[in-house]
């Protein structure tokens, strides 16, 4: 699975997605996570299966929806608290449980 992680100007996104891509890599898992940015957000989502989207952007989300939907990616936004899971665990299970089928959708 392919994750990107978008939170602004890339920054703080890039430590969730190091943590993430351990965390992943710890438990065998074939997981890719990279930083992004808004402003590259629809050139990076041509490679991308999942979108996390940091806190602070959660009143765009409708909107980054939209534009992820184009390309075929889900989106999930990181609670507040994202920044102090320095393990990458906490968010490796959000990023799981976003993966999970879902009747209405994936019957």
């Amino acid at each position: 699975m392919r994750i990107l992680v978008v939170c602004g100007a890339g920054a703080s996104s890039t430590f969730v997605a190091q943590r993430v891509r351990r965390a992943a890599h710890e438990r065998g898992l074939p997981y890719a996570a990279v930083a992004g940015t808004l402003s590259s957000l629809e050139v990076d989502l041509d490679s991308a299966d999942l979108l996390l989207i940091g806190p602070h952007l959660a009143g765009q989300r409708e909107r980054i929806a939209r534009i992820a939907a184009s390309h075929g990616v889900a989106v999930t936004v990181l609670p507040e608290d994202v920044f102090s899971d320095l393990s990458g665990e906490r968010t490796l299970a959000l990023v799981t449980s976003a993966r999970q089928p879902t009747p209405e959708f994936d019957a």
